[in-house]
C-alpha cells in the first residue's frame, strides 16, 4: 500500500544565471555554481514529486556540484556520500567499526557497548540530523555534515549520492527501497530513526560506467547535463568567474582565456576522433588557473599556455 502523501512545503525557486558561492565544507573546496533553467526546473520537479533526481552528463558539467548549489541556495543541510564497488545498502544507514571494538577489547582498556562503535550514515543524517549528531558525539568518527547557520529540520536537507554507477548492481534498487520508508531501525541501539515531515531532496549522479536497472530509472526523474554549444564563450565565462573567486581578477585576460578555450576545443576534437577521454571544464580551469598563478602579464601567460596544455588537457599517452 502506498504511503500517505507528505504535507506540501514551499519549494525553493533556484536562481537562474547569477553565480551561487559555495563555501568550503568538509572535504568539498570553495567554489561557485550557476544554475541553468532546465536544471532548476528539474530540481523543483523532483522535490514536488518526492522522487530522486538522477543527473547524467559529461565530466565537468557540474553534476555533483548541482546538489551542493541546491543546498546553498535554499540554506539547507548538505549531506553527501561517494559510492564505490564496496558500498552496501546498510552503509547508507550506519557503519559499525567492529575492528575498533576488537582492538579496545584486546588492548586491556575494555570494549564499550557495540552501539558505541556505530557511526551515522548519510541517510541517517538526512533523516534526523539531531539524533545522528548525538550518536556521532560518542566517538566522533566519520564525517559530520555542517548545518548552515540558523538551519532547522523544517528547512530541509539535500542528500547527494555520488557516482551510483560504481555500486554493486543490487544497491540502486535497495537504496530506493530505503528511501521509500519513513524511517529505519538501528538494531544495535534498539531505536528507530524517523524522517521528518519534509523528505530530503535526493540528487544521484552517474558517469554511465554501468547501466542502471530499469526499475531504478522508473523511480527517478532524470536530467542530462551537456557542455553548452558554442562551448568557447561558456568556458571563457567560467574561467573568469573562477579566477575572480580565487582573487586573480588582475591576472585575468580575455585573450588568454579565449586562447585556452581554443586549445581545449582542438584537443577535444582530436580525442573524440580517437575515441579517447575528451577534456572538459575541469581541465580548462586547471590550465587557466595554473597560468594565472605562474605568470602575471598577458604576454607571459600566452607563452605559458601551450607549455602547460600538454599536462592539463591531454590525458592519453599518445595524444602528443
Amino acid at each position: 500500500m502506498p504511503s500517505a502523501p507528505s504535507p506540501m512545503h514551499p519549494i525553493p525557486a533556484y536562481p537562474v544565471g547569477p553565480p551561487i558561492p559555495l563555501p568550503e565544507q568538509g572535504t568539498w573546496p570553495k567554489s561557485v555554481h550557476r544554475f541553468d533553467a532546465d536544471t532548476a526546473a528539474a530540481l523543483r520537479a523532483a522535490e514536488a514529486a518526492e522522487r530522486p533526481l538522477l543527473i547524467r552528463g559529461d565530466p565537468g558539467t557540474g553534476k555533483s556540484q548541482t546538489a551542493r548549489a541546491a543546498a546553498a541556495a535554499a540554506g539547507r543541510l548538505f549531506v553527501s556520500v561517494t559510492i564505490d564497488g564496496r558500498t552496501e545498502a546498510a552503509d547508507l544507514l550506519w557503519q559499525h567499526d567492529a575492528v575498533a571494538r576488537l582492538a579496545d577489547a584486546t588492548s586491556g582498556k575494555g570494549a564499550g557497548p557495540a552501539g558505541d562503535y556505530l557511526s551515522p550514515g548519510p541517510l541517517w543524517w538526512a533523516y534526523d540530523w539531531s539524533s545522528a549528531d548525538d550518536q556521532w558525539q560518542v566517538r566522533s568518527q566519520g564525517e559530520r555534515p555542517e548545518a548552515p547557520d540558523g538551519w532547522r529540520r523544517e528547512t530541509g536537507t539535500v542528500l547527494l549520492i555520488d557516482e551510483i554507477d560504481k555500486a554493486d548492481p543490487d544497491l540502486p534498487n535497495a537504496f530506493l527501497e530505503l528511501l521509500g520508508n519513513r524511517g529505519f531501525t538501528v538494531p544495535l541501539l534498539g531505536r528507530r530513526v524517523i524522517r521528518g515531515a519534509r523528505p530530503p531532496l535526493v540528487v544521484i549522479t552517474t558517469n554511465e560506467e554501468r547501466e542502471l536497472p530499469n526499475a531504478f530509472l522508473r523511480r527517478c526523474l532524470v536530467r542530462t547535463l551537456r557542455l553548452p554549444e558554442p562551448l568557447a564563450p561558456w568556458l571563457v565565462g567560467m574561467g573568469r568567474l573562477h579566477l575572480e573567486r580565487l582573487g586573480l581578477a588582475e591576472r585575468c585576460f580575455d585573450a588568454v582565456l579565449a586562447a585556452a578555450a581554443d586549445l581545449l576545443l582542438g584537443d577535444r576534437r582530436k580525442a573524440e576522433q580517437n575515441q579517447r577521454y575528451a577534456p572538459g571544464l575541469a581541465e580548462y580551469l586547471d590550465l587557466v588557473i595554473a597560468v594565472a598563478r605562474l605568470e602575471q602579464s598577458e604576454p607571459g601567460q600566452q607563452d605559458l599556455l601551450r607549455k602547460l596544455a600538454g599536462f592539463t588537457l591531454r590525458k592519453s599517452d599518445d595524444d602528443g
